[in-house]
């Protein structure tokens, strides 16, 4: 339900007033006026705009009337009107009449018809017709009514939809059907159902032939009783300082009366007040020069500073290219060197070789000599025990003997050959197990190596295993388990005001993917820039660096820290960015909304000369098979591997560590790892365990290969010995002894010369010996020293690419200071060519100066101020030459700013009187709720008796207040009595002070007496209900030309104090004697046409009442 919004003053508060663009808009075609001149206070929802009417009752065609927003009077003739009975028979009954009522209605009583109509009403609401079909011009199949309703302001129904105005559009048939059409302000339909009508009607809170004291409304009028009070209060308020303001008019207009003797002091001031102004526009000119200089001054030494960082920058990226030649001369030293010394390894890896050779070569002629001088030694010593065994030996019988020795050295060389046999056959197997024991111990290694990478990779899955479900709950545990302990730290020291700019960090979690595919290519492009942090100078720096100190043990790596002024605007790099239309660079394939972020990385990192190519092949064609992208550094694939010009660096890892985002999957594949690798660990450790066993048992059977292979060697020795001695045991015969002599003489000989021979080979073979240990020596160094200088080239060149990285930043950050100098340069020179501007100025002002004041003068106002005293001046001066002399004018406008004063102070007054009633009603209301609270508990429906009771009786309050008030206009007296209970109204009035008799009856007063205190008693009605407009017919028919001047005036009072409302008022007078107001609109109405004479009324059905709703 719509609030109340009758104010009693001129400036409420809580009325709907019109922005300034929409006065310039109000009522176009005929409105104009009322917004010219002055700003008035007019309703911005629910009047009526305009209405037309198409074949409705007797017009062909009406209107369109376009009504103004507040007083409108619809003036014309009357229609005639005469009741004839003619009778009508039909075929079954003869006896049957039916009632015509002949009438010729002028167009007054056809507007607030097609109001009713046109807005939804029954037919029979409009006292007009029992059936819509009836309102159908004669001879005509249907019939239109368009009615356009305001639709403004902070209150309009669906703004968006409908605009500034509602036009409802309804058709009615000749079969008595009607159809809605609601349109927007730009005329496109909105909705054609009924249900839409009605919910615009209700948000208006349009109703016709409303119960006058409103009662389905006081529960809700009740829940706004105290937000009354209070705006009722922010009224007075506003009431008083309106109070104010009007008294502080009236001192002016008394001032402004006894102001005309000083025009002449007046005229003087304002001349001394032209003199300081002159100055002080020379004074403010020469406080923007001071201004100007000192900025100046500020830029010049910016400059010089600016050059000195950027001489700094030169030094560091002179430093930068010198360490980066002086690696790159190591490197070159180094590769000359390794390459140098390659072919002497060769020549010396030869040389070892042969001499290796001629060691066994010459070791295999001493073992071979070493065999035969022991043969012959024991050749010796058979011979000589022969010789002795001769000598004593004289037994010549010993045949027997004889073949029984020759039977046993068969034998024994028989038992000897199986035996060598034997010995063959261990000899293989002892080989074979060697040689499978060599090769499970191979295995054995090799799988060993396998399983601790497989641990070290597990141990570490485990742990990224561990981060990333941390990282669950909190993403920033990616980046380390004491990021979000640090990151608390920092945001207290920033609050303390520890920083001067809180620092921002780890940039990995200020960075955001565009295309997740490139996670490990962006990684491993970035590494630990990624967990790095920011600070705007070394001050912050080092408290940042003290907060560290707290979270990472001593000896613990640290997140880096990056020390680089905070900027809000990211580097323009568009002039040396790489470029390549089918692969984005690090800089664009990032989504970063923190500048400082992205700064920071195109400075440490240059990601903008970075292009990521997922392709390996294709990374290499662009890179090396063809010239690289133009400003183009290096690229990254998707597997994280790094593309230069001319080398190709593979990337360790496999998975992106802290820019995944689906960090489920990442688990899910992870423990899928841990798993594998665990059942890796477990299949290798049985693989282990088997081939231990093999290697076991294998080195079992080859010890007893091995024992039983020496009992083989010893058993032949044994029965080889065994049969020479056999052989040299012969018969006791006469044997020449002499000739033994002599062949044990020549054995002697050959061992001598054997033994010499030997000597001779052992001193070749430690000379050998002795030279093959020096060449292998010296193999063995050559090969260590190139071996060191492998090892010192792998440092030097991840220091080469670290050196390569340096000179690229400092060259970018040499880059950024001369654009930042050129930028600065630019606008230092803007600065001097404005200073010289202000120079020419200051004396161009000056010269004026000194013609309007030759002498300088000091002031302590500034311009605008002088300015402004200066204008006011003349404006009193100008108002009072305007008023010289007619002091009768300036009384009579004191006189009036006076009784507006008062007026305004009574109504003030009235309000206060009207909280304190209010008051005491809701205190009344407030006792008697405390007496019926037992009573609700018990009974508690009859609890909204008692509110609806208090509720109408506040409405009957104001009611009669009201029409005590307008009655007394013509110094009547009267009295309303509402009897709730019997839901009846009895009106009272007695016309004129003099007669102190009883109230009269309403039936006793005569015809002007009775329409007047009717206009008092709907204006009452008026004063309490809610409705955007309202509409009267013909109220002033029976009265005088008092009577209707008093009404009249008293309903043009009420509208001027409700200007929010639009009043409609029909009436055949001429309306020649109203004022001129902007107002009140008149609408003159033609007289009617006199073709339909006939509308047909009839008792209308219920079915038919229905039919209509």
């Amino acid at each position: 339900m719509a609030k109340r919004k009758e104010e009693n003053f001129s400036s409420p508060k809580n009325a709907k007033r019109p922005r300034q663009e929409e006065l310039e808009d109000f009522d176009k075609d005929g409105d104009e006026d009322e917004c010219k001149g002055t700003t008035l206070t007019a309703a911005e929802v629910g009047i009526i705009e305009s209405i037309h009417l198409k074949n409705f009752m007797c017009h062909s065609m009406l209107g369109p009337f376009k009504f103004g927003s507040n007083v409108n009077f619809v003036v014309g003739n009357n229609g005639s009107w005469s009741a004839v009975v003619r009778s009508r028979l039909n075929a079954t009954s003869a006896s049957q009449v039916q009632a015509i009522l002949l009438f010729q209605p002028c167009g007054k009583s056809a507007v607030l018809t097609a109001l009713i109509v046109g807005l939804g009403g029954r037919a029979v609401a409009t006292n007009r017709g029992s059936s819509l079909k009836g309102f159908v011009k004669d001879g005509q199949n249907s019939a239109d009514i368009s009615i356009t309703l305001r639709n403004r302001g902070d209150d309009a129904f669906k703004a968006s939809v409908y605009g500034n105005s509602i036009l409802i559009q309804q058709h009615i048939s000749i079969d008595g059907s009607r159809s809605y059409k609601l349109k927007s302000a730009t005329g496109s339909v909105v909705s054609t159902r009924k249900e839409e009508l009605i919910a615009i009607l209700d948000h208006f809170n349009i109703q016709f032939f409303m119960k006058a004291t409103q009662l389905e409304q006081m529960k809700e009028d009740y829940s706004y009783i105290m937000e009354t009070k209070e705006r009722t209060k922010e009224q007075i308020h506003q009431g008083e300082e309106r109070l104010t303001e009007l008294k502080r008019q009236c001192v002016e207009k008394e001032e402004r009366f006894q102001s005309i003797a000083g025009l002449s002091t007046m005229k003087t001031n304002l001349e001394s007040l032209k003199h300081e102004m002159a100055w002080a526009v020379v004074n403010e000119i020469e406080k923007q020069l001071n201004a100007i200089r000192d900025n100046i001054k500020i830029g010049e030494d910016r400059a010089a500073r600016l050059d000195r960082k950027m001489e700094e920058q030169q030094v560091r990226l002179n430093e930068a290219e010198q360490k980066y030649k002086d690696i790159q001369d190591k490197l070159e030293k180094i590769s000359e060197e390794t390459n140098a010394r390659a072919p002497e390894c060769m020549a010396l890896k030869a040389d070892v070789v042969a001499k290796k050779r001629a060691y066994n070569e010459a070791e295999v002629l001493y073992n071979r000599s070493l065999n035969e001088y022991k043969a012959l030694k024991k050749d010796d010593e058979q011979l000589c025990k022969r010789i002795e065994e001769l000598k004593k030996s004289t037994d010549q019988s010993l045949e027997p003997e004889r073949l029984e020795r020759q039977k046993k050295i068969s034998w024994l060389k028989e038992r000897v050959k199986a035996f060598q046999n034997q010995e063959n056959s261990v000899n293989q197997e002892i080989e074979q197990f060697q040689q499978a024991i060599e090769k499970d111990k191979e295995e054995h290694g090799k799988i060993k190596r396998e399983e601790l990478d497989v641990k070290h990779a597990l141990s570490y899955n485990q742990r990224q295993l561990k981060e990333l479900k941390d990282s669950k709950t909190d993403r920033l545990k990616r980046f380390g388990p004491n990021v979000p302990a640090l990151l608390e730290a920092i945001d207290d020291a920033y609050r303390q005001g520890h920083f001067t700019y809180k620092p921002v960090g780890p940039l990995g979690a200020c960075i955001h993917l565009r295309d997740p595919e490139l996670a490990l290519a962006i990684e491993s492009c970035l590494k630990g820039l990624l967990q790095a942090y920011c600070c705007h100078n070394h001050a912050d720096e080092r408290v940042l660096q003290a907060l560290m100190k707290r979270f990472y043990l001593p000896g613990t790596s640290r997140p880096p820290i990056i020390v680089s002024e905070f900027r809000n605007e990211i580097y323009d790099v568009r002039h040396r960015a790489a470029y390549h239309p089918d692969f984005p660079t690090v800089l664009t394939a990032l989504e970063i909304d923190n500048a400082v972020v992205a700064n920071s990385l195109i400075d440490m990192r240059g990601i903008e000369t970075v292009l990521l190519i997922k392709n390996n092949s294709v990374a290499r064609a662009v890179m090396q098979s063809q010239k690289p992208p133009k400003n183009c550094r290096e690229a990254f694939t998707a597997d994280g591997d790094q593309v230069f010009a001319g080398r190709y660096y593979s990337s360790e890892n496999t998975r992106p560590k802290f820019l995944s985002r689906d960090v489920d999957s990442e688990i899910s594949d992870l423990e899928n790892e841990v798993e594998n690798k665990t059942a890796q660990i477990l299949n290798l450790q049985q693989h282990l365990s088997a081939l231990e066993k093999d290697i076991k048992h294998n080195e079992e059977l080859l010890k007893r290969c091995q024992l039983h292979y020496k009992e083989l060697k010893m058993k032949i020795r044994k029965n080889i010995s065994e049969i020479r001695e056999l052989e040299n045991i012969e018969e006791h015969q006469s044997v020449d002894i002499a000739t033994l002599e002599d062949e044990a003489q020549e054995n002697k000989s050959k061992m001598k010369m054997v033994e010499e021979h030997m000597e001779q080979q052992k001193e070749n073979m430690e000379h050998l010996k002795s030279l093959k240990i020096e060449a292998e020596n010296k193999y063995d160094a050559i090969k260590f020293k190139i071996n060191q200088l492998s090892e010192l080239a792998d440092p030097l060149k991840d220091e080469l690419n670290l050196a390569d990285s340096e000179v690229d930043n400092q060259k970018r950050g040499k880059r950024h200071y001369e654009e930042k100098q050129k930028e600065h340069l630019d606008t230092l020179n803007k600065k001097k060519r404005e200073l010289d501007m202000k120079e020419k100025e200051l004396e161009e002002k000056m010269s004026q100066a000194r013609q309007i004041c030759p002498e300088r003068i000091e002031v302590e106002k500034s311009a605008s101020i002088l300015d402004k005293e200066i204008n006011r001046l003349r404006q009193k001066i100008q108002a009072e030459h305007a008023s010289h002399g007619d002091r009768e004018e300036i009384m009579r406008q004191y006189q009036e700013a006076r009784e507006t004063y008062l007026d305004l102070d009574s109504k003030v007054r009235t309000l206060k009187k009207f909280i304190k009633l209010l008051g005491e009603i809701m205190e009344h209301r407030f006792k008697t709720y405390q007496q019926f609270r037992s009573f609700r508990q018990k009974n508690k429906p009859n609890l909204y008796y008692y509110i609806n009771l208090f509720q109408m009786q506040c409405l009957t309050l104001r009611c009669k207040l009201y029409f005590d008030n307008l009655l007394s206009q013509r110094a009547y007296c009267g009295k309303m009595n509402f009897d709730h209970k019997n839901e009846t109204l009895s009106i009272s009035v007695q016309p004129g002070e003099g007669n102190k008799a009883a109230f009269s009856d309403m039936r006793a007063l005569s015809g002007g007496e009775r329409s007047f205190s009717t206009v008092c008693f709907i204006l009452s009605l008026w004063s309490i209900a809610e409705s955007p407009f309202r509409c009267l017919d013909e109220f002033d028919v029976y009265m005088d030309m008092v009577n209707r001047r008093i009404a009249m005036d008293l309903i043009l009072k009420m509208a001027d104090s409700q200007r929010f409302r639009q009043f409609i008022l029909l009436t055949p007078q001429s309306m020649s004697s109203l004022p001129s107001s902007k107002l009140i609109r008149i609408l003159r109405m033609s007289d009617p046409e006199r073709g339909q004479t006939t509308l047909p009324f009839r008792p209308v059905t219920q079915e038919e009442d229905d039919d209509q709703r």
